[in-house]
């Protein structure tokens, strides 16, 4: 039988091995050929395929190692980020933030640069503080933050090796309220894109692209106590008291508590509940990342598409991140402003339009989420991703023979053409 993503829109080429344990994962690479890690499925593209072997992680044994005093903690790469956040919240510990989904796993996560929210939160991979991984000869190889090109890993794509456990940075459990905005306008989110995206601990703009009115706004606020002070018109838009759902075709029931109630930051930052069916489930996902102080003429230039988009689009969702120092991060030196497009499952249609927007882009050093549908390629990216010629050259280093490259990786100039 084929197996397939978890969206279902992409059907893996390779047969897929469960790995129990690490030295599974090193018997694997040990036994030759290409080999490549799979996580939890949430890739939409051929990313994590190959002609080789395709070997799951989320079947090792999470092996939570908690050290209060050096505020990390120790997990399995295959480990979903909603499992860990649970862990870790009954302990009265956090991660500064989480993915609109629970269900992805740590390793894959940020592998792939996945981001979150937040004008002043890092990429999830921003909370890694050390890295193990399998390589090409099957060692088990241990890095830390600050050691020789650790920036260069930490966004690895999977391009030199096999993580199975990573140690991230945790802090003390806080609690967070999420709002919802309605009728907000695009020329008062254009006029004040940092007054929009400041809002909160975590802000996301839900938006269709056309018309006048640019959406929803969900607004994520941290807290120290029950009363923080919320307002109930922000940029014109108003705030709702009850819950309401915004995203695509998904359920209500499927997402987080809004309408203001404060709650566990494990509950909140995500939008969707760890025991519900993510997002709408039978979708494709694109993204591309600008700088944020490019974000306002980029959105315009999307707009000038709403009509091609529409008839596809479930919807689209604006975010940000805070700037960092990984080579092969969509925030790498300038942070990120996210458009993300969440489509129905219809793949000619998509990719028919895709281009499109890539060129309306074009005029932003436009770079995209690694792990979803793009067209762009090599020479598209040189220009962007500043440190990509450094990654590859890293990457050859550690796995001169190729083990753990594929077609996506040497398609947009990761890994050298073979």
């Amino acid at each position: 039988m084929t197996e397939r993503n978890w969206a279902g829109n992409y059907a893996y080429r390779a047969p897929i091995v469960q790995a129990g344990s690490i030295e599974d994962v090193q018997s694997l690479v040990r036994a030759g050929g290409r080999i490549r890690a799979l996580g939890t499925r949430h890739s939409f593209n051929d990313l994590p395929d190959t002609d080789g072997t395709l070997v799951s992680v989320t079947g090792i044994d999470p092996g939570f190692v908690l050290d209060e005093e050096a505020r990390t903690v120790e997990v399995g790469a295959g480990t979903r980020y909603g499992i860990l956040a649970r862990w870790l919240h009954e302990r009265g510990w956090a991660l500064h933030n989480l993915g609109s989904l629970p269900h992805i796993s740590v390793g894959g996560a940020t592998a792939t640069g996945t981001h979150g929210s937040g004008d002043r939160n890092g990429v999830l991979t921003t909370a890694i503080r050390a890295i193990e991984y399998v390589d090409a000869t099957g060692e088990l190889v241990r890095v830390a933050i600050g050691e020789s090109d650790f920036a260069g890993r930490a966004v690895g794509l999977g391009a030199y090796g096999i993580i199975v456990r990573l140690t991230l940075a945790v802090q003390p459990a806080y609690r967070v309220r999420q709002d919802v905005y309605t009728d907000l306008r695009w020329d008062a989110a254009l006029e004040d894109l940092p007054a929009m995206t400041g809002a909160g601990y975590s802000v996301s703009l839900f938006t269709r692209w056309g018309g006048d009115g640019a959406g929803q706004l969900w607004v994520k606020t941290l807290l120290d106590r029950d009363d923080a002070p919320v307002v109930d018109d922000l940029l014109g838009a108003r705030r709702m008291l009850t819950s309401a759902n915004s995203i695509g075709d998904a359920i209500a029931d499927n997402l987080t508590e809004q309408g203001g109630v404060p709650g566990p930051w494990l509950e909140r930052l995500p939008h969707f509940r760890l025991d519900a069916t993510p997002s709408n489930g039978d979708e494709i996902q694109s993204e591309y990342f600008v700088a944020p102080t490019d974000a306002a003429d980029a959105l315009r230039a999307v707009r000038t598409l709403a009509d091609r988009i529409a008839p596809h689009l479930l919807v689209s969702e604006l975010r940000t991140a805070a700037p960092d120092d990984l080579w092969l991060s969509g925030a790498y030196e300038r942070g990120l402003f996210a458009i993300h497009f969440t489509w129905a499952n219809e793949p000619e249609a998509v990719l028919g339009v895709l281009p499109e927007i890539e060129s309306a882009l074009s005029d932003f050093a436009v770079r995209p989420h690694w792990g979803k549908v793009h067209t762009l390629g090599r020479e598209d990216l040189e220009p962007t991703v500043p440190r990509l010629a450094d990654a590859r050259a890293l990457y050859e280093r550690l796995d001169p023979e190729g083990v753990f490259t594929n077609a996506y990786l040497e398609r947009v100039g990761v890994r050298e053409a073979r």
